[in-house]
Formats: structure tokens, sequence, C-alpha cells
């Protein structure tokens, strides 16, 4: 276990290393002049001097850069070059949306996605895996955005539910916050949701075909018995390591519906700050949703390797 969780950690971290390094480059190094993007062709010349000071681009790039990861691993991201305030402040509002968002959406994909996968697995080949399967595959096609669209003119616009947008902030009380974010982690949950059932079932029917499940009917356990405490139980093992990489994904994954929700969180400060040209905002926002999905993505594996040892034995 000592070896498989330290092979683990070399990997985080080298994974970390090697997104911080390719972000750092794309963004400061390859040809071309960040001052100059960021404050247009029309900029004085001392202004875009003075902009090259303050982001240190007279230093040689492997000074830059290990200035910029020793700021980052202290918490000191630098400042916002548009907001005019500290980017670890900014990221630390932000994440106060996009992670309950996140925890929301994964609740929501792992509510439905469960028993519509057992019930496909347990009427495999007949009409109730056919219709599992059927919202499957509408799931993967029909783009987040679109669903959002679609939530916010029928329950905003039509029934007049929900708000078409905006968050009220936590300031305003936990009810209408977490109304604010039903809609957009609904358009999240969906395609999730799609993934997570075809998962569950194939998972499903995998160990329904084990010499342990055939033995527990012939003992005389019923059908219901065995799939809850055989079946179940054991295809949920690869199904949980899929539910947290989700979650990373969705950290990741929400500029798109954030966009359309206008919900200040990581992902719409990323867009704005792409927009706005924001290069230092952009690149420590980017870095750290890589850090994030990395980081849980390592959790799953440590996770994994607790309730199952093959990982462990395997290497």
């Amino acid at each position: 276990m000592i070896g498989f969780l330290a092979r683990r950690v070399l990997t985080l971290l080298f994974t970390l290393f090697a997104a911080s390094v390719v972000v750092f480059t794309v963004l400061e190094v390859l040809p071309g002049d960040p001052a100059l993007l960021m404050l247009g062709t029309e900029a004085r010349e001392d202004t875009l001097a003075a902009l090259r000071s303050q982001m240190g681009l007279d230093k040689p790039a492997p000074v830059r850069y290990l200035d910029w990861a020793g700021g980052a691993l202290t918490g000191d991201f630098g400042t916002s070059y548009t907001y005019k305030m500290p980017v670890a402040k900014l990221v630390g509002d932000r994440l106060a949306v996009t992670a309950p968002l996140a925890l929301l959406a994964l609740l929501l994909s792992t509510a439905l996605a469960i028993p519509l996968g057992m019930l496909a697995a347990v009427k495999h080949n007949r009409v109730g895996d056919w219709g599992v399967m059927g919202f499957s595959q509408l799931g993967l096609a029909v783009p987040s955005f679109w669903v959002g669209i679609m939530l916010i003119w029928t329950f905003a616009l039509q029934l007049r539910w929900f708000g078409a947008g905006g968050f009220p902030g936590w300031s305003a009380g936990w009810g209408l916050a977490l109304q604010a974010l039903v809609l957009p982690a609904v358009a999240l949950a969906l395609t999730e949701a799609a993934i997570l059932a075809r998962i569950v079932r194939s998972a499903m029917l995998e160990t329904m075909r084990e010499d342990y499940v055939r033995t527990a009917r012939a003992k005389g356990l019923s059908r219901g018995q065995v799939l809850r405490r055989h079946v179940l139980r054991n295809a949920l093992i690869p199904v949980a390591t899929i539910i947290g990489m989700q979650f990373g994904f969705l950290m990741a994954g929400a500029v798109v519906v954030e966009n359309v929700f206008t919900l200040p969180g990581l992902g719409r400060l990323a867009f704005q700050a792409i927009a706005q040209r924001d290069l230092i905002v952009v690149k420590d926002v980017v870095v750290l949703l890589a850090a994030i999905v990395v980081t849980v993505n390592f959790l799953v594996d440590v996770v994994y390797a607790v309730i199952d040892p093959r990982p462990k034995q395997a290497g």
C-alpha cells in the first residue's frame, strides 16, 4: 500500500508540474508580447514597459516561472490586471459558487443514473433497457448549454418557478442560493447521468455473470436479495471511481453553463479573463482547474485501492 501511494503521489506531483510548465510556456514564453496582448496595439510604449516590469517580463523565463510557482505554493497568485485585486481572492469567491454547483450536479446525476443503470441491467434487452439506453444516447448527444437554455425557457420564463440566472450570494440565505443553482446543476447533471447510467448497467451485467452470484441464487436467495447484497454492492466499486472523476470534470467543465446562467463561478471568471486578456488570471485559473482534476483523480485512486485491493497488487 505504501509503494502504491508513493507512486501515485509522484505521478500527481509530476502531472501538476507538467501542467504548470505547459500553461506558463503557452502564455509567456511562446513568440509574442503578453503585455501587448493585454493592452492592445494602441497602448503607449511607456505603459507597455510598466506592465512588462509589473509582470516580470524583463526577467529570464526560468526565473519568472520559479517566481510564479513559488508564489502559487504560498497562496500568492499575483494581482489581476483587470480587477485590480489579488487573484487568490477572486478565485476563492468564485469557488464558493462552482464547488457547490459541481457537488449538486454530481448528487443529481448519481441519484438519477444508479436507478436507471440498475433498471437497464435487470431488464437487459427488454423495453426498460432500451429506454435507458435511449435516454443515455440523448444525454450524450445534446449539449449542456442547450439543455440550460431549455430549462430557462421552461421553468423560468414559462412556469416562473426559478430565476433565469444570476446568483444572490450565500449571504442572502441558503435557500435562495441553492435555488439559483438548481437549473444549472440539472443542465450539468443530465450529461453526466447519461454516462454514469451506461457504466452502472455494464458493471451490473458483468457482476451478474459472476460465479458467486449464481451460487447465491442456487442457495435460495431471491432475485431482489441477490441484486441488493451481491450484485449492486460489487458493481458500485468501479462506479464509485467514475463518480469521483466526474466531480473533477464538473469543476473544470462548468464554463459554458455558468455563462448561460450568468453565475459568478470559476468557469465564468476564466471566460471573462480570456475576453479581457487578463493573462495573469487565465494562467492561474487554468492551472488551478488542472490541479483540481488531477487531485480528484488521485483521491479516486486511493479510495479504489482501499475498497478493492487488486490495484495495489497490480501497481
